[in-house]
Order: C-alpha cells, then structure tokens, then sequence
C-alpha cells in the first residue's frame, strides 16, 4: 500500500525571541532559512534516491481537496529560481495528467503545496515588505511564474516570462496570512541587461501583479504609491513601457488622486533618456488608452506580442531545464490579467476595477517572453534531470 504525504503544516516547537507568532501552523516563509546551494542539494539528493526508487519516504502526494499524486522521475523536474543563476534551481512536482500544472515544490525536504508557500503564520508579515530572505524569494517566484505564469495568465495570451533575477528589487503585499501581490523595480544605476553596459537613468516599475481573489480591492492602486513615494528625491518615474490599458485606468485614477505625481511619471523604454519618455498624464490627455485587444501586453518586462532577445534565448539554453512561466498552477493564481500585474499587463474594466495582469511591460525588456510550451517542456528531457549533467 503506498504511503501518503501529507498536505499538513509542520507544528511550531520553540518559538525563538523576536518572532511575533504564537504557536500554530508554520509555512515555508516562516521557516526556510540558510544557503540556496544547500536547499538544491538535499533537493537533489531526494531526487537521486526517487530515480533509483530508494526513498524511504512516502511515495504519493497528497493534492490538498482530494486526490492523491505518486511520486515518481516522470512528475518532477527542476527549474531555475533566478533568471541570472541557471545553476540554482527549485525541485517542483507537476500534474501526471497534465505536466503545466504544478502541485508542489519541493524544500526543507518536504513537498510544498503551492497555495502553501505563499502563506505566512506570521501576524507581522502585513502589508508590503521588501523581498530580503531566500524564503521571500522562493515566494516572489511562486507568484510569478507558478501562480501568474501558468495558472492565472490568460489563456489568450501564449507567452510566459522569466524568474526575476537574484537581485532584483521587489515587495511583496502580504494581506489576511498571504502573498497577495507583488511588484519590482528597476533601480537607477543597474543595469538594463547582461549585454549591454547601459544602465537605468531613473527608477522604472517593471513589473506588478495581483491575485485574482484580490483585484479590484485597490492593491494596484496602493503599489503605484508606495513606488511613488519610496523615491521621493527623484525628479521622473519611469513605468516599462508598452503599458497595457488596464495600468493606463490604474495610473489615471492613480494621478488624478495625486495631482503632485502627474509631472513625475513617465512611460519609459530602457535605458530612460529623455528620448525614450513620454509623460503618462499628457499621454492620457492627449489620447484614448490603447484598446482592450492591446491590454496583453507585458506592463514592464515583456510584451507578448514580441519576440524574446536572442541573448536571452542563449541564456536559457544553457541550462539544463528552464521553468516554462505559463500554464496551470493548482488552486493558485497568477500575474496576469484583471486586476494586478501593473508592471506587466493590467487589464481593467474601469477605475474601480483594476485588472492589473502584469501590465507594465518595456518592449525593449521583452527578454523572458516566449510562445506557451507543450506539456513536455515543462518536465523536460530524461536525460537532462541527471544531476550530473546539471551545471
């Protein structure tokens, strides 16, 4: 008889001094600490003994709501946790029946429902919070290409987009015990991508996202802000252009609320000289925003519609498996359409009713953007999940 994983938070034994959480269920966030390097290796190590059918632990997942997955070589597959560190990946378990959708992953040697790692026990974790430990990290991914790549983007829409990088500045919008939202930011001074030495001239929201179950709530509204006034000493903002119509409604109820903000904000391609701005406000006064056939489009990072750079398609080849950002995540959302992935697409059906789908898209950072992969890219080849052939 198989045995059984099971779906169950692991119960908080001594609670440390400085964490602000009684004794209950405790989530990855809560708990994952120490070396991203030393998390893929025991990753691996439970992945050899999988392949050589030697586990001595349980051999079937539970799905949380029913229904029950054997674990085996065929349903797992590794992917890369950065867009600029193809060496450090992250162990996921996929659907038997259908491999674009991800039930787990798999960490501190245990398997994660995906609706679990965006959790928190933490009462403290309220709001939005800079993204600082690997933990935060793990979960920034999660929503980005699990959650929006793959269950939540529009089935319309047949592009998918890369992890961010390892440093990449982002907050998290944690609300009622869950990662809600997201978004990140391209910081004056980086640089615009790994082949060019040109560098960003202002701070660019690059990319933003929030879960269906939260859109229309205002949350795009409040990221737009607080990008606003972490910067307060800058004289422009940028938002990665082409930027969908939902962001548009978002940025013009956004500046009509802020009048101080209207000179400020700016529709930029990388690297932002003044040639490559357009004033968000005038553009909005001067023109209808874009139809809703356009809204696809990535609001910062990438534009569905255009093809990927060919730097970045040598990138991914290098690895030995890349983690296809679209298809279907169970019971989890993802960064696309409706109310937030302002820095991607934003698709809005009004003011009030901001569908931000990752809508702030730059066409000049159109680098993670790819045709939706078959069910076979996703679990990749045989031959490619032996870790000695793993870079």
């Amino acid at each position: 008889m198989n045995k059984r994983v099971s779906s169950q938070m692991a119960k908080l034994p001594v609670l440390g001094k400085g964490h602000d959480f009684s004794i209950g269920q405790l989530y990855l966030v809560d708990t994952i600490a120490g070396d991203p390097e030393a998390l893929q290796a025991d990753a691996e190590t439970y992945y050899e003994k999988l392949v050589k059918k030697s586990l001595s632990t349980p051999d079937v997942f539970s799905i949380p709501g029913g229904g029950e997955v054997k674990l085996e070589d065929s349903c797992v597959c590794f992917v890369p946790l950065y867009r600029n560190n193809p060496a450090c990946k992250l162990l996921l378990l996929t659907d038997p029946k259908d491999k674009e959708t991800v039930l787990a992953v798999y960490l501190s040697q245990r398997w994660w429902p995906v609706e679990d790692v965006v959790k928190t026990a933490d009462p403290s974790r309220d709001g939005l919070i800079l993204v600082q430990t690997i933990g935060e990290r793990i979960v920034l991914f999660v929503l980005n290409c699990i959650i929006f790549g793959m269950l939540e983007g529009s089935s319309a829409n047949d592009a998918f987009f890369l992890p961010h990088s390892a440093t990449e500045c982002a907050k998290i919008l944690w609300r009622n015990g869950e990662a809600a939202a997201f978004y990140s930011i391209k910081m004056k001074g980086s640089l615009c991508d790994g082949t060019t030495s040109q560098c960003y001239l202002l701070p660019v929201l690059d990319t933003i996202f929030v879960r269906r179950k939260y859109r229309r709530g205002g949350l795009g509204m409040k990221m737009l802000h607080d990008f606003c006034q972490s910067f307060l000493a800058e004289d422009a903002l940028g938002i990665s252009c082409p930027i969908s119509a939902a962001m548009y409604q978002v940025c013009q109820k956004f500046l009509q609320a802020h009048l101080e903000e209207q000179k400020r904000l700016w529709e930029v391609e990388a690297p932002g000289d003044w040639s490559q701005r357009v004033n968000i406000w005038l553009k909005i006064q001067m023109e209808s925003p874009p139809s809703r056939k356009a809204e696809v489009g990535s609001c910062m990072e990438k534009t569905p519609t255009s093809k990927p750079r060919q730097s970045d398609m040598d990138q991914m080849n290098k690895g030995v498996e890349y983690f296809p950002g679209v298809g279907k995540v169970a019971g989890v959302a993802t960064e696309k359409k409706d109310d937030i992935t302002a820095a991607r697409t934003l698709n809005s059906q009004g003011p009030e009713g901001e569908d931000l789908e990752q809508g702030a898209g730059s066409a000049q950072q159109n680098k993670g953007l790819r045709k939706r992969p078959g069910p076979g890219d996703l679990a990749g080849d045989k031959a490619s999940k032996q870790f000695k052939a793993t870079p």
